[in-house]
Parts: C-alpha cells; sequence; structure tokens
C-alpha cells in the first residue's frame, strides 16, 4: 500500500455535518477520530451511558474492518467519560474485546464534559502487520 493518506468511512456512521473522517490510514497505521455510541439508524445518542459504550466499542470494530484491521490491530485506545459511573461499562467492553490479559492494548481514560449528551468517546491507533 502506499504511503498516501486515506479516509475511512463506515456507512451509517459520520460526524454529521462536519468533514472529519471516521479514521485516517497511511502505510500500516490507522488512527481513529472521536467515536460515540450513536445509533446508526437513527443517528441519535443511545439512551444510557453503558448503551452508547456499547455502540462507541461495536462503531470501532466496524471502523477497523472497514480499514482492514481487527481488535488485534489496537495498540492503544483513549476513552473520554462524562461521568466516572460509566467506567463500569468500559470495563465490561474492554474484557469482551481485550479477553487476555497478556494480550491488551495500552488504555487511557479521561474524566472531562462532552455536551450534547454524550457519555463517552473512543479514540484508538492500530498498527497492521508485524
Amino acid at each position: 500500500m502506499s504511503k498516501r493518506r486515506r479516509s475511512i468511512e463506515v456507512p451509517g456512521l459520520s460526524h454529521g455535518a462536519a468533514p472529519i473522517p471516521l479514521a485516517a490510514r497511511v502505510g500500516n497505521v490507522i488512527y481513529s477520530s472521536a467515536i460515540s455510541g450513536r445509533d446508526p439508524g437513527t443517528g441519535k445518542l443511545a439512551p444510557t451511558g453503558a448503551a452508547q459504550v456499547a455502540l462507541a466499542f461495536a462503531h470501532m470494530q466496524a471502523i477497523l474492518q472497514a480499514g482492514g484491521a481487527t481488535l488485534e490491530n489496537v495498540v492503544k485506545l483513549s476513552i473520554t467519560l462524562a461521568d466516572n459511573n460509566t467506567r463500569e461499562a468500559v470495563n465490561g467492553e474492554w474484557l469482551k474485546c481485550f479477553p487476555d490479559p497478556h494480550d491488551r492494548p495500552a488504555r487511557h481514560i479521561t474524566l472531562h464534559e462532552l455536551g450534547n449528551g454524550l457519555a463517552a468517546q473512543l479514540e484508538f491507533v492500530a498498527v497492521l502487520g508485524e
């Protein structure tokens, strides 16, 4: 693959009217934009923090697939939470995606007001190939 940057999109997922791709791939590295827990069918946020987290993790997997990667390629996951009570939902999804304690990406959680009803946002870095 060329070293040229390419935007990664997934049908049904977007940043609305903002001209921002879901992720960008250069060579064998994928960087995501912020991934939220919006329902791809309605464009509305899931009603609870836990539901938003579950959707965000599902969206992350769809974005990875669209970029030619899988969860095994994720090397860093950054998560922003509006409320620390959502951390339990994050840990549940984290363990589903990365069950082996000896084979997990780095992870960082930040607490920050997100606004507009957002409970969580994910950002990842994935590296393909060895």
